[in-house]
């Protein structure tokens, strides 16, 4: 429910002109995903629509399917998530529409691909996190698998996607034709496991949970400063010889048996035990400033999305989102089309990437010739 449309919003913050296909009435079920909602639509549906036009077509009519069909047929790129074989028994084959259009990039997202055993199940991103064991490697050391607090893996999946779609058009630009990309969130949440997978497979032993620390760097985790949680990451003997001297005496930088990482991930009782102590002495406040000062990863312990005080404003943003985009809207606007039918999410205000790109993304303008809008 969320990887094609991140995927299909990368694009449309690129410069890509997007229609949304919904359903009549409700439109995107996603849009009831709530609360919390915003003008009528739900802050779900929101953080993965923007720059989008949307459009309710019946896809049951015969009309419904003309309409999409001519979309198709003037498209660059069709991307959807129905079940292996839906689509087609809509009469809406995509494998013809290439055949017709060789140029065509389709992109097919599903919860495990288009062939293989489970081809034909459903894919929710919770079930997708304990399938491909990322919630066995979640939560704390003695405790349950825990799902990640975010739809990671479908996220992960829309910008494999996106990226793939993008890939298969510089092919396009090039003259080797389209493609039929076929996106599986199994495979994708699977190949994510990154080093831990490859640990797993270097030493035969599964992979274990180790709450916020890391299972192969010392340390890099949350500690208990005096008034609150605090991360430190450090991430190479350089940055734990600094973050010693931040510790102060006695000088732990002294310790050759805590010298090098891999010394100290044989020692982590050890080291977390000492560092644990020293760090529980002062303030978070007192010890991000010495961290920051000795170019020492850190961070607070806790820190969610906050609502701003300001409605469409910046100000409730943390500095580090205000530093890097200024003065630009970010909530998207949101339009209840007059009468029946889903809302379209309009672009943002300020949108420069589009600019840049309109030249190599063509940008077919085929909703108001083909009945779309």
């Amino acid at each position: 429910m969320l990887a094609g449309p991140y995927a299909t919003q990368i694009l449309g913050d690129l410069g890509a002109e997007v229609w949304k296909v919904e359903r009549p009435g409700n439109g995107d079920e996603t849009r009831a995903w709530g609360p919390p909602f915003l003008d009528g639509e739900s802050a779900y549906f929101l953080s993965v629509n923007r720059n989008k036009k949307s459009v309710a077509l019946d896809l049951e009519s015969a009309a419904g399917r003309a309409a999409v069909d001519r979309a198709a047929r003037a498209a660059d790129v069709v991307v959807e998530n129905f079940l292996p074989g839906d689509l087609a028994r809509l009469g809406l084959d995509l494998a013809a529409l290439r055949r017709e259009r060789p140029s065509l990039v389709t992109c097919s997202i599903t919860g495990f691909g288009q062939s293989g055993p489970y081809a034909d199940l459903p894919g929710y991103d919770a079930v997708l996190q304990g399938f491909t064991g990322l919630m066995s490697i979640t939560g704390a050391a003695d405790g349950p698998p825990v799902k990640v607090g975010v739809a990671v893996v479908d996220v992960m999946t829309g910008a494999h996607a996106a990226a793939a779609i993008l890939a298969a058009l510089v092919g396009v630009f090039r003259g080797r034709g389209g493609a039929a990309l076929d996106l599986a969130l199994f495979e994708v949440g699977v190949a994510s496991l990154v080093n831990v997978a490859q640990s797993a497979l270097a030493t035969g032993a599964p992979a274990r949970r180790h709450g916020n620390a890391h299972p192969t760097i010392v340390p890099y985790q949350t500690f208990e400063a005096a008034d609150g949680p605090l991360v430190v990451a450090v991430g190479n003997d350089a940055q734990w010889r600094r973050l010693c001297a931040v510790l102060g005496p006695p000088d732990l930088a002294g310790r050759a048996d805590w010298a090098l990482n891999p010394e100290r991930v044989l020692r982590r009782a050890e080291v977390v035990a000492e560092l644990t102590r020293r760090l529980a002495a002062r303030p978070r406040a007192e010890w991000l400033e010495r961290l920051r000062e000795a170019r020492v990863p850190g961070a607070r312990g806790a820190r969610g999305a906050r609502r701003p005080r300001a409605r469409g404003a910046r100000h409730g943003a943390p500095p580090a989102v205000r530093g890097r985009r200024g003065d630009a809207a970010h909530r998207p606007a949101v339009a209840r089309r007059r009468g029946a039918g889903p809302a379209a999410a309009p672009a943002a205000a300020a949108r420069p990437a589009r600019r840049r790109v309109q030249g190599a993304l063509r940008r077919r303008r085929f909703g108001a010739r083909r009945g779309l809008s």
